[in-house]
């Protein structure tokens, strides 16, 4: 008993902290995961193998899937698939089969394996899913269309690729037993229409329940877990290998039912999934047999690098012709095609019951799969980023701002951040007050930043830093708490609601709000008063001669420090909380009060000329 535990408590360790230390060094997690799987299974043998424990690992594994895809199901939102739909369309309908068949040929013609293992092992070739996918897509900052192509492409091919090996599978024993065509083309219908059917109904069913409140609030994601794997095992029961595309369906449905709550489920089984593909990618290259990597040989070698070079390249760019992409679209599509569990998983059942058929070559299925695995993990997981970048498909870092609320301040705030080189989005829901910016030749997006509207045409992905500088404080919080998610909660900020609104039991709770911009002090209103008498905005780049000791000592007392801008044009907002002090090359943003000589005065009197807003 305390073995098992230790057991599980490591691979809970080595799969959280790959994907922690991934995140640190900026490298794809799934690369750790596999090393970190790797060391502690056929390295160090601290994780046992084969008898009850692979099959043990087996249910684990195929239940996770099906959460992972359901999670991958439920983030596919129509209103992407508007933008991408023809591509998206491609990439199934022709890149399924091209792949399939080109895949089967390589394997059958450069290892001579045997036509049903060929075509088997072709069709485990058309997964690329959603537990590699998705980590790569969340730290390579590609743009929303393409992401969406990948996105929708690994969601959707996993299970097709995994019913397309059984199906071919089953074929085979059938033609051997003289049966032909028509049982697979029946196991083929039936196995759509069981996952479209019930998932789809499991799916519809669950949503109209959560819109009619008969599932407290508590209580909808573990409801929502519990019939995911549900429906899972009983399309299964139906109709083998059909549980996979069930429950895909099923979060396609419950995801476009705009359901009240929906983010926060979301949210629950994103952090669940992340889990997950910790464990599960952990325990599949924990518990490998150190034999499939000595089976590798040059040949297989060979095939791998034709998987990756050839076919998929030859696929993509045939079936996306006239699909209406751009070239550096498909040229970054035929390279990333990163295979994960799904293709793992299938491959460890279908290569020991082609085996117990004596299909010449079985026994290769399982390292040739492995070997694309991890080649395909590594070389696509280490340039997805870089190629991104060089086709202009990405942002090299997080090196936007987005301002919420245009108002005189933040409009020329966002020009003087603007001039030293860092891009700025201004939103705002009226076009008079964006006006200034849109003068200003700064970008501005018009509309409600929290709409559907926004979320399918802002890029996130490429925003660093927020800044919620509305005259409404409560907005401002709702704001930074839609946003942090995606952004990082100690990259949101907004202004102040006065000082002492933290101990204000009547206020705002604390866990709803950003981070304080600026200090308590500064205020909307604040802002207001200063920018009419005339305050100005300072940049100083720190150097070895002018430290930010320096910096402070030379200062007006009364100003304020506003942002540190970084030498790689990251800008990061300050708050009166900071540890981490400014570094030589980063340039200071500062809001002061004029100096004497600058102050307007009332003609005729010594007073100074005062505004009032708008």
């Amino acid at each position: 008993m305390e073995g098992t535990v230790l057991l599980i408590v490591m691979i809970l360790a080595v799969g959280v902290g790959a994907q922690w230390l991934a995140w640190r060094i900026r490298l794809p997690a799934i690369i750790l995961l596999a090393a970190g799987g790797l060391l502690i299974g056929p390295v160090l043998g601290l994780v046992p193998r084969g008898g009850e424990v692979s099959h043990t690992v087996e249910m684990v594994v195929a239940l996770c899937v099906a959460v992972i895809l359901f999670e991958g199901g439920l983030s596919l939102q129509t209103s992407e698939l508007r933008v991408a739909a023809r591509g998206v369309r491609r990439l199934v309908y022709l890149g399924v089969p091209f792949s399939w068949l080109l895949g089967s040929f390589a394997a059958h013609s450069i290892t001579g394996l045997s036509w049903p293992v060929a075509l088997v092992f072709g069709a485990i070739m058309v997964v690329t899913g959603p537990t590699v996918i998705m980590p790569l897509l969340r730290q390579a900052g590609l743009n929303r269309r393409i992401s969406s192509y990948l996105k929708w492409e690994g969601i959707v091919n996993d299970p097709i690729g995994a019913l397309l090996a059984v199906l071919t599978f089953q074929f085979f024993i059938f033609a051997g037993e003289g049966l032909g065509w028509f049982p697979v083309i029946e196991g083929l219908a039936s196995a759509i229409a069981v996952a479209v059917g019930l998932g789809g109904l499991v799916g519809w069913l669950t949503g109209k329940a959560f819109q009619q409140g008969m599932v407290p609030e508590y209580l909808k994601s573990p409801v929502m877990l519990t019939l995911v794997l549900v429906a899972y095992v009983l399309s299964n029961l139906v109709q083998e290998e059909a549980g996979l595309l069930a429950v895909t369906v099923m979060g396609i449905v419950v995801g476009n039912m705009d359901l009240p709550g929906l983010q926060d489920m979301k949210r629950f089984k994103e952090y669940i999934t992340v889990m997950l593909v910790s464990v599960v990618f952990v325990v599949l290259t924990a518990t490998m047999d150190p034999d499939v990597v000595r089976a590798v040989n040059w040949s297989n070698v060979a095939l791998i690098a034709a998987i990756m070079f050839l076919v998929r390249p030859v696929a993509i760019m045939a079936a996306t012709i006239g699909a209406g992409m751009e070239l550096r679209e498909r040229l970054l599509l035929s390279w990333i095609a990163p295979r994960g569990i799904v293709a793992a998983a299938t491959a460890g059942v279908m290569g020991p019951a082609l085996a117990q058929h004596d299909f010449p070559g079985a026994e290769a299925l399982l390292p040739l799969v492995f070997g694309v695995i991890f080649a395909t993990v590594v070389a696509h997981g280490l340039s997805i980023g870089w190629l991104g970048r060089r086709l202009g498909l990405a942002s090299p870092t997080r090196d936007s701002v987005l301002i919420v609320g245009a108002s005189p301040w933040s409009v020329e705030l966002g020009r003087v951040l603007q001039e030293i080189g860092v891009k700025v989005l201004i939103a705002d829901n009226s076009w008079h007050k964006l006006r200034a910016a849109r003068l200003a030749g700064l970008k501005v997006f018009y509309g409600e930043i929290l709409s559907e509207f926004a979320d399918e045409s802002v890029e996130l992905g490429h925003v660093g830093a927020v800044l919620a500088a509305t005259d409404n404080d409560a907005y401002n919080a709702l704001v930074c708490t839609a946003l942090a998610p995606d952004i990082g909660r100690d990259r949101v900020f907004q202004l102040s609601m006065g000082p002492g609104e933290d101990d204000d039991p009547k206020g705002v709770a604390l866990g709803l709000k950003g981070k304080i911009a600026f200090g308590e002090e500064v205020e909307y209103e604040s802002l207001w008063r200063w920018h009419v008498d005339g305050w100005v905005f300072t940049r100083t780049r720190l150097t070895d001669s002018y430290s930010y000791s320096d910096y402070l000592g030379d200062a007006d007392s009364r100003a304020i420090q506003i942002a540190r801008v970084r030498a790689d044009s990251r800008a990061q907002f300050l708050s009166p909380g900071q540890t981490t002090e400014p570094e030589v090359g980063d340039v200071l943003i500062g809001y002061s009060p004029p100096r004497p000589e600058e102050v307007k005065v009332v003609p005729g009197t010594d007073r100074p000329a005062e505004a009032l807003p708008g």
